[in-house]
């Protein structure tokens, strides 16, 4: 029996398994932040609920409510808080301090690199100089140390959506300006993919042995790509010897995405999460029908929901809203279906082979 999470099949089907050697699907939340009790207009909810502590707001909050709503797990803790032309920011990954007061398994994201298609403002990495290694290695070393014997973390991701061979235009403001991180000109010869996959490769390698220097124990999620955008198979290729576990955005259906998926486990014999994603035209009654679909797909290990836990003005979606009232009728129709999941992972996972 291992002492932490790991990913396995089992009755046809992969799970993350727990370090009590459980199937565990992961049901996260994504996008957790008290700043929106904070909104002049929130009143005094944030003093008078939860006294002025972060530590009570995850405790007596999101934790109770993440479980009351039959939610297995903390997914991508950070929200968005200004998106604009010049500017989009999201805040703050919890601390591990923060992940202990919630008592829930939870994924962390590591910041190797700011090549989220939505940064506007850093420059990518050189993959291949010595000030990246030395990067990688801070990160690791801040994080990792802590985190190497907690066994409530699942795994750790990278990058929201890389900007690989492609730059986000975004209806409201433009195409990023910093264009993408390679070139798709050069996909049009061999050389260039080969570059292409020389440059994915070193990236995966260096980050992966930054952790492994500081963490043997804990699953590597990696980066959460954009389903939608272009992805060269040389990345994937690069990145199946240093990841447990194939991430995705992917904001559709779950009968278009389990053909993608599908055929991304095919090429890679990696299970597949998808790590971030809200239910289709963000409509409480398409809740069911999407997490239904995502674990009869024998390669999906779970589903990370776009929340966010709170409705700030830059996502405008949320579980519940600014002053803290519950958000229904999405609540009561993602309780029902999480539960039913929940359920039908102990009934799958009682039945032998």
């Amino acid at each position: 029996m291992s002492s932490f999470f790991s990913v396995g099949q089992r009755n046809e089907h992969w799970w993350f398994l727990t370090p009590e050697a459980e199937a565990f699907f992961s049901i996260g939340m994504n996008h957790i932040d008290s700043a929106t009790l904070r909104y002049s207009e929130s009143g005094d909810v944030w003093q008078t609920r939860f006294g002025n502590s972060e530590q009570r707001w995850i405790q007596e909050g999101v934790a109770l409510d993440l479980k009351t709503w039959g939610f297995n797990s903390i997914g991508w803790t950070q929200e968005v808080v200004v998106r604009g032309k010049t500017l989009y920011r999201h805040s703050r990954s919890f601390t591990y301090e923060e992940y202990q007061w919630s008592g829930m398994p939870y994924c962390h994201m590591l910041p190797f690199a700011e090549v989220h298609q939505w940064d506007r403002e850093v420059a990518y990495p050189d993959v291949f100089s010595k000030e990246f290694e030395e990067w990688c290695d801070f990160v690791a070393r801040k994080d990792c140390v802590q985190m190497a014997n907690d066994p409530n973390l699942i795994g750790y991701f990278y990058v929201d959506c890389p900007s690989w061979v492609h730059a986000q235009n975004n209806r409201d403001h433009g195409p990023n300006p910093k264009g993408p991180w390679f070139d798709p000109a050069h996909l049009d010869s061999r050389s260039g993919r080969k570059k292409l996959f020389d440059m994915a490769q070193k990236y995966y390698q260096v980050t992966h042995d930054a952790i492994r220097r500081y963490d043997p124990n804990h699953l590597i999620l990696g980066d959460r790509y954009e389903a939608k955008a272009p992805l060269p198979e040389e990345i994937l290729e690069a990145a199946v010897p240093y990841v447990d576990v194939l991430s995705f955005q992917y904001f559709s259906r779950a009968e278009e995405i389990g053909p993608d998926f599908e055929r991304w486990h095919g090429q890679t014999g990696l299970p597949v999460l998808l790590a971030d994603a809200g239910p289709p035209q963000r409509d409480p009654a398409a809740y069911e029908p999407m997490i239904r679909g995502l674990r009869e797909l024998s390669c999906c290990v779970g589903w990370h929901v776009c929340g966010a836990y709170l409705q700030n003005r830059c996502r405008n979606a949320g579980f519940r809203d600014e002053r803290g009232e519950v958000v229904e009728p999405l609540v009561s129709e993602a309780t029902k279906a999480n539960r039913a999941t929940l359920d039908w992972v102990k009934k799958v996972d009682q039945t032998e082979s």
